[in-house]
């Protein structure tokens, strides 16, 4: 695939991991981000060791901690996110779901929340059941935060899949699913920014006889 030029290359946050350094979490979210990277885009990680730093979102406190206007600057500035999370008794992990509802501090943005930013989704369980129904619930999160997810997620059986080191898994087919996350995330990022431009410029153009006019008075 041919990268982006330089200008245009999107920034894509990766999101995700447990209270553990180097889970299979962490590790599979890796993967999708070096997809991403393959696809011309800029990451950056903030992994489950970063998270576990983040104290409980009360928005009724006015002071932030400078982890959460790290991830808060990082997730303004981002064109794309990508969450990983493990599956917990059916549920996204409290560690992610507390990083997500920091994000309420993005609601008074031009872009609030997530708006207009591709979102793609992994979750990791020790079996197939927790997977389906966590990423099922990790699309209605994302759609509550009006980000986009992407139209393929990834979901890891950590009982049938191992992740050995940083940069090895047991199984191909679960790293080519992993960087098709992160590839999809860059690819519609770029794709919602040509969108944004070009109704910028035809905007642009639509109020040029206007101003013609009135500089013309």
């Amino acid at each position: 695939m041919t990268a982006f030029d330089q200008h245009r290359r999107p920034f894509v946050v990766g999101v995700g991991g447990t209270t553990r350094a180097a889970s299979s979490t962490e590790r599979a979210l890796s993967f999708a981000l070096r997809g991403a990277q393959a696809a011309g885009a800029r990451t950056r990680l903030f992994d489950g060791p970063f998270l576990h730093t983040l104290p409980h979102y009360a928005p009724e406190h006015k002071t932030l901690t400078d982890a959460q206007r790290e991830l808060i600057d990082a997730v303004r500035e981002a064109d794309a996110i990508i969450i990983a999370t493990p599956g917990y008794h059916g549920g996204v992990s409290g560690l992610v779901k507390n990083a997500l509802d920091t994000l309420e501090e993005l609601r008074a943005d031009e872009r609030p929340y997530l708006d207009g930013r591709a979102v793609g989704l992994i979750v990791t369980a020790y079996g197939w059941q927790a997977a389906g129904t966590v990423l099922t619930s990790l699309r209605s999160i994302v759609h509550a935060l009006r980000g986009w997810p992407t139209p393929f997620g990834a979901t890891v059986n950590t009982l049938e899949t191992r992740f050995d080191s940083a940069d090895s898994c047991s199984d191909p087919k679960v790293v080519a699913q992993l960087e098709t996350v992160g590839a999809q995330a860059a690819e519609f990022a770029l794709a919602f920014a040509s969108h944004r431009a070009a109704s910028h410029a035809a905007s642009v153009d639509a109020l040029a006889p206007v101003l013609k006019i009135a500089n013309n008075k």
